[in-house]
This record gives structure tokens, C-alpha cells and sequence, in this order.
């Protein structure tokens, strides 16, 4: 009983501080490295194995603890569209949607991206993107209950509350940028690292109006990457990927690696296992399958921090669907043996 209350009083302090300040970190994914655009703009039309594709993700969290968990999707498609003998320029698109509580805190983010990739030898790529979009957060306070409306014994909608805010519709322009490197000695070892700064811009965002003394401005955030794939032989592929993301004192470091197995032998059904640790928070398996053009994921986060007391490790679950492909196969593409492939004519 003690711990209910308590997570009562947590959840409640928390609906608090989202309405007072929305300023927390950014929506996220797991599988980081299946978000390309979400994490890192330089990313965009860059697609080693490929000319162009679409993706979705899902991430639903908090259901075990929360009668509306935090819901995640997102919709994605770039693809190369000017070509020279030593580069090519991508252009792409990115959708983020995400339902948070019982306040039903939705926020809609729309953005377009551009990136050049520049080959500088044979043996390694500069990358340079960035992206500018439109956002919208909403919230729905009738729904909320706040410490104020506590009687000693429930929460009270109908009691009065102090917290009244002067607009629960905003809306705001975002911009962000990023830098890759990749480096492929050979077609059997690739290696990517990346860094990107979002809100370059510092918007606004707050349900109440500008006070003096107040900074209601997004904290610029940063992230860096390292991924690498390296084919041991015709059946395994080892994707070994970390990401770390700091956004005012928040951080995230994410660190782990996955396996493509090739069932089939010509690269067209792979089974894709692996493990993943997001630092004090929570351990992620990861399993999914390939086949042909597409790739399904799925991970769950399996809590280890000291809210596994409430939610039992129940964390999050989430899903990415990918397609990618190239428009024609034996155009002499640019890219050939920059990612290791079980597939040929790559």
C-alpha cells in the first residue's frame, strides 16, 4: 500500500512539472539506429546499401504502471536524389507523434532534411545534414490531477486546483543539424560516428505565456554515435552500435550489438538477435528478421533502475519496420562495398 501511494504521489508531482515546464528530453527510441533521421540529420541519404527508404517505429511505454502509457511513433523516408562521380546529395522526411499520460500530452513534430555526402578517398565519406521543421504540443488538463486536489485520501478532479495555464496549444519552429564520417577499408568492416546538435535555434516552449526571469527555451541537445558492422563470414554480419544524448542534465548512453545470421544463404531471410544496455535504466534484447527488402525489429526494455520495485522491469516495448532498395540495381552504384552484405550487386 505504501508503495502505491508513493507512485501516486510521483506520478502526480510529475503531471506537475511536465504542465509547469515542458522542457524535458526529447522523444527517443531503443533502436536508435533504426531512427536514422531522429538521431542524427547527416544521416539523411545515406543509405549504404541502397538508393532510398521508408520506415516506421513504435514504442509504447509505462503500461504496466500508467492506466495511458506514453506512446511513440514515427514515419520516415529519404532517399539520394543528385548524384556526381565523388558525392550525392539526400533529401528526406521525418514525422514524430507522441501521446504522453493521462493529460493525453500529444506532440506533433514535421520536419524536412538535406544532407551532402562527399566521398574524400576510396575508403571513406564526410556527411553533412541538417533539417528544419514545424512542432505542436497540446494537452488536455481536465484529465490531470495535481497535488492541490489531494483530500488526504483520493484525487479530486472536481476540487479546484491552482494550476491554470494560458494556452495548451503551442507551436514552434525547430532546426537541427549534424556531421558523419564513415570509414570502409574493405567490403567485410564498416565504421560510422556521427555528432548533431538539435534546437540549434533555442524555441519556446511553455503552456504559459513569456515571464520575465523564466527561460521556457528547449536546451540545445547533443548526441554522438558509433556504429560499425563487420562480416566474420557468408553467415554472420556483428553490428556493434552506441549512442550518448545530453540535453541540459539529462543523459542517455546507450551501448550494446546485434547479429545478422543469413538462413537463407543468398542474404534474403536473416535472423537479427541481439543486446543492448541503456546505463542505469534498463537492458534490451533485440530480435527481429530480414527479408528481402525489409527488416522487422522488435525490443523490450527490461527496467533495472529502482523503478523495477513499481513496474516489475516492465518497461517499453518497440517495434521498426524498414524498407530500403535501390531504383536500378546495375546502374554502377556509387556506394558499392561501403556496409558488409550477404546480398551480391550492392
Amino acid at each position: 500500500m505504501k508503495k502505491k501511494v508513493k507512485l501516486i504521489a510521483l506520478l502526480a508531482s510529475f503531471a506537475l512539472c511536465v504542465v509547469a515546464r515542458v522542457s524535458g528530453q526529447d522523444l527517443h527510441f531503443s533502436q536508435f539506429m533504426n531512427s536514422p533521421l531522429a538521431t542524427n540529420p547527416a544521416n539523411t541519404g545515406f543509405i549504404p546499401d541502397g538508393d532510398y527508404r521508408v520506415g516506421i517505429n513504435y514504442r509504447n511505454q509505462w503500461s504496466s504502471i500508467m492506466s495511458v502509457p506514453y506512446k511513440t511513433m514515427s514515419a520516415f523516408g529519404d532517399m539520394q536524389i543528385v548524384q556526381n562521380e565523388n558525392g550525392w546529395l539526400g533529401a528526406g522526411a521525418l514525422i514524430l507523434h507522441d501521446v504522453a499520460g493521462s493529460g493525453n500530452l500529444t506532440s506533433t513534430k514535421i520536419y524536412g532534411s538535406v544532407a551532402y555526402h562527399q566521398m574524400l578517398n576510396l575508403g571513406s565519406l564526410l556527411s553533412l545534414g541538417f533539417n528544419i521543421g514545424y512542432a505542436n504540443k497540446q494537452i488536455n488538463v481536465s484529465n490531470l490531477k495535481f497535488p492541490d486536489q489531494f483530500d488526504g485520501h483520493f484525487f479530486d478532479n472536481h476540487l479546484p486546483t491552482s494550476v491554470l495555464l494560458d494556452n495548451n496549444n503551442i507551436s514552434y519552429l525547430d532546426i537541427q543539424a549534424g556531421l558523419n564520417y564513415a570509414y570502409f577499408p574493405n567490403e567485410n568492416a564498416y565504421v560510422n560516428a556521427g555528432i548533431s546538435t538539435f534546437h540549434i535555434n533555442r524555441p519556446r516552449e511553455s503552456f504559459f505565456n513569456a515571464q520575465q526571469g523564466v527561460d521556457n527555451r528547449i536546451p540545445m541537445r547533443h548526441t554522438a554515435f558509433l556504429n560499425g558492422s563487420f562480416k566474420l563470414n557468408e553467415q554472420w554480419i556483428i553490428n556493434p552500435n552506441t549512442y550518448f544524448s545530453l540535453q541540459a542534465k539529462s543523459h542517455e548512453w546507450l551501448i550494446g550489438a546485434n547479429a545478422h545470421y543469413n538462413l537463407s544463404g543468398d542474404g534474403e531471410k536473416i535472423l537479427i538477435g541481439g543486446l543492448y544496455l541503456r546505463n542505469g535504466d534498463a537492458v534490451i534484447p533485440m530480435i527481429g528478421i530480414g527479408l528481402s527488402a525489409y527488416a522487422f525489429t522488435f525490443t523490450y526494455d527490461a527496467t533495472i533502475s529502482t523503478l523495477k520495485d513499481y513496474n516489475n522491469t516492465r518497461g517499453a516495448f518497440e517495434f521498426s519496420l524498414i524498407r530500403q532498395g535501390v531504383f536500378q540495381k546495375f546502374n554502377g552504384n556509387r556506394h558499392d562495398g561501403i556496409c558488409p552484405s550477404f546480398k551480391s550487386g550492392y
